[in-house]
């Protein structure tokens, strides 16, 4: 059968005639021949770890350190889901990986098999040192402007130089999004951001760690527990307290880049879970007070009043509970280098629990 040859296979061509080492999306092999010529490829496979001085983790795995700096460490928790349906963390960015001794270490030892981009393995020893040692030239294909880009080779691992290799990192390697960190991993001196586009900022940190934020689960007090009555109020709070702020830090080794996510607990919201029911306040949403706590604690006497947070049901159930819904909305903020702040958008964490109601006309409680 004879070969088929796309496109891109005949770009590789073009640009190993010109004697350099190519990069463009796949698999490159030391011996000239690519595989993963669909376009666009997906890869998961090995990438690389400055501490570690070997490409073993996953093209996802990032050297962001996360650490939680305050909030509720016990119990079950959750992480936020955004009110902003469009928002999403950044799909991909840059990190530094490799300092010239651990990129000198990895490209003459065994297979050298590892990516030089979220999206770009190359495999086999030559392929590594000819760009990295003996200053050949490697390419990135620009499909918006059809064409290749040439990517100045480095001379014996730009060993005796102080600062790191970097390459991209992608969120999600099957995002389409995630294409925008493909240059070839390259240098850049110590203490020196890179001017690439989606090269990391204090704010890349806090959106990073906005996805690592952890808060505990809604429970709620309610009067009667798990048992209402149609027609009289069920009273919900929450005791001061009970939710306090959580604040997750992110920092990139090597850059002196960090950020601080601060998530705080600004309202609950009730959903009874049925339509034969009625909210106080009519929204659903009870505010915090200024003392932390959600609400009002029922006390005796308080069974036919309208309470300022609670749900009144209408109907009873059967043999099938209710679904009570209850989701604290957090308001999310951040700080970083230099002074650099911001909001991000609000996030929910919702649980729910087992209501049943009963049909009795009056109540001692």
């Amino acid at each position: 059968m004879p070969a088929v040859i796309s496109r891109r296979s005949l770009r590789w061509s073009a640009a190993m005639a010109a004697g350099g080492v190519l990069w463009t999306s796949g698999v490159a092999h030391a011996d000239g021949s690519f595989g993963n010529t669909t376009v666009p490829p997906a890869s998961s496979g090995p990438s690389g770890n400055a501490n570690s001085g070997e490409l073993s983790a996953s093209v996802t795995q990032s050297r962001i350190k996360v650490t939680q700096e305050s909030g509720p460490t016990g119990g079950n928790s959750g992480n936020l889901s955004s009110t902003d349906v469009n928002w999403e963390p950044p799909p991909c960015w840059y990190e530094p990986v490799y300092t010239p001794e651990q990129l000198k270490e990895f490209s003459e030892t065994g297979l050298a098999m590892g990516h030089v981009s979220p999206h770009m393995e190359w495999g086999g020893q030559k392929l590594w040192t000819d760009h990295y040692r003996d200053g050949k030239d490697a390419y990135n294909y620009n499909d918006k402007e059809q064409s290749l880009i040439p990517r100045e080779g480095y001379k014996n691992y730009n060993i005796g130089k102080d600062g790191y290799f970097w390459r991209g990192v992608a969120r999600d390697p099957d995002d389409p999004n995630s294409y925008g960190c493909e240059r070839v991993m390259f240098w850049q001196d110590a203490g020196e951001i890179p001017e690439v586009p989606n090269a990391p900022t204090p704010k890349t940190l806090a959106e990073y760690a906005y996805d690592k934020v952890k808060v505990p689960d809604t429970e709620i007090d309610l009067k009667p527990e798990n048992k209402s009555t149609v027609n009289l109020p069920t009273w919900v709070w929450l005791d001061k307290g009970t939710f306090k702020e959580v604040k997750v830090r992110a920092e990139l080794p090597d850059t002196g880049l960090w950020a601080e996510t601060t998530a705080k607990p600004v309202a609950l919201h009730l959903e009874p879970g049925t339509d034969d029911a009625e909210t106080f306040p009519a929204s659903g949403d009870c505010q915090i007070n200024e003392d932390g706590s959600i609400g009002t604690p029922y006390t005796k006497g308080d069974a036919k009043k309208t309470p300022p947070c609670g749900i009144r049901y209408l109907r009873a159930t059967n043999s099938t509970p209710y679904q009570l819904s209850a989701s604290v909305t957090w308001q999310i903020s951040w700080e970083g280098t230099g002074g650099e702040n911001g909001d991000l958008p609000d996030g929910t964490f919702e649980t729910t629990q087992d209501m049943n109601v009963q049909e009795i006309q009056s109540i001692n409680r």
